[in-house]
């Protein structure tokens, strides 16, 4: 039997057009247009450069980020009716070492997963690669059965089940350092952060994010491993850890892409990176932090091609939105939006601005730090190491003529001062307050010094919101609501329908079997009117001021999210969650 330690597919390698091959890739771009993957011009543009470059269709398109690794997975396996390998599929150990060698699997992307009495199973990212499927056949001297891999998946389990020797890497990652000089230092990390399987991981791990649609990546270094964590619509999921042997090479890479002192392993960082992911550009937020084992580091994904500025995409109720966007016509006054971090207050302004956004308005924005890029608005990046903070920038601003100023936050009385002073002299200021509820604001601007009159004579409106998980639409299940459940959360009162029917989760490939796939707001939008104007004169505390925000109309956040959950959306323990509230 032929021993595949190093042979090499010629013509028919990953993204090369094997014979007979033009014919199913014209089937495949059929599937593509009828899921809505593409549509005709992005083909015809595909096509154009495939035939410039010699490339094959599909992998122009991947490469282009015209078209995500896992939606040309999911079509090749609906085109070629063969199952999709799931990421618990890979196997502990590798199979048939002896047959298989690592460099060849390297290169054709393929591995094998299963050994059964009749066959092999074979996980391949190009299932219409032949020379593939018939050179491991002619190794193993089996059958082969095909299954498709997602190529980052497949990836990550080479990596884990092929660690490449890198006996230099892990020599110098292990050295301790501690007696060098720091330029030797700093070289040494250098040199650990260049080496080849190093780069190789920190790619697959930022393009794992991207592609799965990640908000951060967490890597937290302990004693005996390092852990890597991605966060899915606000929940953390461990992925496959990197060696630990690596630690100090992946962070110095990290931070020699972000433009970080490499050298200096005592202090918080914080740097940036541009990167080109998948054919699209993607930014990140770099964050270090030392810890006892090692810097932390957390990478924020700010891909814009993920995040959509529209309110009915973020999930407000039509009342909500009309009643946001006649505040935000307002001439002059001021608007918050608040909740806990991560909680979509940015996004929300930024969906504002953009609806602003005209050739007759000047649209100024103060923060820290600047999430994403918005065309035709003046963005400031606040930098408290050289005084430049959100007091001393406002003032500066005031003179440059602006018509809307948002503030990234209101952390204190001297930024709350000046943004009531730029509401009275005319314009609408925006901005950002961390509280539980939007009740909750009126105390939380009395509690830094601002006068009641003054909060009166500028807040015309605070938006609070949460991020709820949505609901797989491909597996959720309904079931009947228990009788428990209607009477704590008066659920009967809330929908006409009987039964009152609720969904939960299931979990399926579409959601990463978490039951979940996206997140949407739920928010309150409290405008005050002359009893709250009242009340806030009587230095009446929140709960008096909420009571009197419903009477007047207000929908409740947690209301809200019951709705939401009744309509199918979200659970209600969902809710729960998000909100913290008790029945």
């Amino acid at each position: 039997m032929t021993d595949l330690a190093a042979t090499s597919p010629s013509s028919n390698a990953p993204g090369s057009a094997a014979p007979g091959a033009d014919d199913r890739l014209e089937a495949l771009s059929g599937v593509l247009l009828e899921r809505g993957l593409v549509d005709d011009k992005t083909l015809e543009r595909a096509r154009r450069v495939a035939a410039e470059t010699g490339q094959r269709l599909d992998a122009v398109l991947t490469q282009l980020g015209l078209v995500s690794e896992r939606g040309l997975a999911e079509s090749l396996s609906a085109y070629l009716a063969l199952p999709l390998v799931g990421a618990d599929r890979y196997p502990d150990a590798p199979l048939l070492q002896d047959r298989l060698k690592p460099r060849f699997l390297r290169k054709v992307h393929a591995l094998p997963i299963a050994v059964e009495p009749d066959r092999l199973v074979l996980a391949m990212a190009d299932p219409l690669d032949p020379f593939t499927r018939n050179a491991v056949a002619a190794a193993t001297g089996r059958a082969v059965a095909v299954e498709i891999a997602l190529p980052i998946e497949l990836e990550a389990a080479l990596n884990r089940l092929y660690p490449e020797s890198g006996d230099a890497v892990a020599a110098d990652a292990s050295a301790d350092s501690t007696d060098e000089p720091l330029e030797e230092d700093a070289e040494r990390l250098k040199d650990l952060a260049s080496e080849a399987p190093v780069i190789r991981l920190v790619n697959q791990m930022i393009a794992r994010a991207v592609e799965t649609q990640a908000s951060d990546i967490h890597i937290e270094p302990f004693e005996d491993r390092l852990r890597v964590r991605y966060r899915y619509d606000g929940v953390l999921h461990e992925a496959e850890a990197p060696p630990t042997r690596l630690t100090a090479a992946i962070t110095s890479r990290i931070k020699i892409m972000s433009r970080l002192d490499i050298a200096e392993r005592r202090l918080p960082q914080d740097g940036r990176l541009k990167l080109a992911v998948r054919g699209q550009e993607v930014d990140f937020r770099v964050s270090t932090i030392p810890s006892l084992y090692g810097e932390t580091v957390v990478l924020r994904v700010l891909d814009r091609t993920a995040v959509e500025f529209d309110y009915a995409k973020l999930g407000l109720p039509p009342v909500v939105m009309g009643n946001l966007q006649r505040l935000l016509d307002l001439p002059n006054g001021m608007v918050l939006v608040t909740g806990p971090t991560g909680s979509g207050k940015t996004t929300t302004l930024y969906t504002g601005l953009l609806n602003l956004n005209s050739v007759a308005r000047k649209i100024v924005t103060v923060e820290d730090p600047i999430e994403y890029q918005l065309s035709g608005i003046n963005q400031i990046q606040v930098k408290p190491q050289i005084g430049l903070n959100f007091a001393h920038l406002l003032r500066s601003i005031l003179r440059q003529d602006p018509d809307v100023i948002m503030i990234g936050e209101i952390r204190d009385l001297e930024t709350a001062q000046i943004a009531v002073q730029a509401s009275l002299t005319g314009h609408l200021v925006l901005s950002t307050l961390h509280t539980n509820s939007a009740a909750a604001t009126v105390t939380r601007l009395r509690d830094m010094g601002l006068e009641d009159y003054l909060i009166t004579a500028v807040v015309k409106g605070v938006l609070a919101q949460r991020l709820v998980r949505r609901l797989c639409p491909q597996c959720k299940r309904p079931t009947e609501a228990p009788p428990e459940l209607v009477e704590r959360f008066s659920l009967d009162r809330r929908t006409t329908a009987r039964p009152i029917v609720l969904h939960h989760p299931v979990g399926c490939p579409h959601c990463r079997d978490t039951g979940y796939r996206g997140r949407q707001a739920i928010a309150e939008l409290l405008i005050p009117n002359d009893e709250i104007e009242r009340l806030i004169f009587a230095r009446a505390d929140h709960a008096a001021i909420e009571r009197a925000a419903i009477a007047g109309g207000m929908t409740s956040m947690f209301d809200a999210g019951l709705d939401a959950a009744l309509a199918g959306i979200t659970t209600v323990e969902e809710v729960v969650r998000s909100i913290r509230a008790e029945g």
